[in-house]
């Protein structure tokens, strides 16, 4: 019998950009919930927010870490590793929090559950990769962005202005979010997301 049946779970969904939507990432969790018996004590949502970002930089998330503290829960369910971070130092920090309070982790698609050793040790792997993938992102911005000036290059379709193009990549450099370089440099998500794939091709 599975010892964790009855217990109050909360659930944190993330997307980056505001176009997108966490419906999909919550309505799985709560099917989850549903097959494992866990009480849904609470959901927790953040959207147009990057996982790069610090927990004060994420409202919903900080929001969850706090009431983690304050025991609402028993366990924390999200889809997956990359919804909580891209920072593997955050990451470890985050687990090494919920874990002093006694609390588990769901996640789904890895399969991690972190009442088990293994769980604990995937988890700790899985954050490695989502670290990996965002620097090796970044760093093909930066390399791109650098031989296409050596060329002299314009990058993107004319109808957006040079200097917004060059705006876009260095802020792509430093790893904003789509939603967040699409408000500060006036273009649509669409615009800074083309101007990302011209700069790592």
């Amino acid at each position: 019998m599975d010892d964790r049946r009855q217990r109050p779970v909360a659930l944190y969904a993330r997307v980056s950009t505001d176009s997108q939507t966490t419906e999909n990432q919550l309505a799985e969790l709560r099917a989850v919930a549903i097959r494992k018996g866990w009480i849904i004590a609470g959901e927790y949502i953040d959207h147009g927010v990057s996982g790069a970002k610090r927990r004060d930089k994420r409202p919903e998330f900080d929001r969850l870490l706090k009431d983690a503290m304050r025991k609402e829960f028993d366990i924390i369910a999200a889809w997956s590793v990359d919804r909580l971070g891209r920072s593997l130092q955050h990451l470890i920090t985050f687990l090494g929090d919920i874990q002093a309070k006694g609390l588990g982790l769901y996640l789904h698609q890895q399969g991690v559950d972190t009442t088990t050793p293994s769980g604990k040790a995937l988890f700790q792997m899985c954050g490695v990769f989502a670290e990996f993938e965002r620097s090796m992102i970044i760093s093909r911005v930066h390399v791109g962005l650098d031989h296409a000036r050596a060329q002299g290059k314009k990058l993107g379709r004319p109808s957006l202005a040079r200097p917004n193009k060059e705006k876009i990549q260095e802020l792509l450099a430093q790893g904003l979010s789509m939603a967040k370089i699409a408000k500060a440099t006036g273009v649509g998500v669409a615009s800074v997301h083309r101007i990302a794939s011209q700069a790592i091709e």
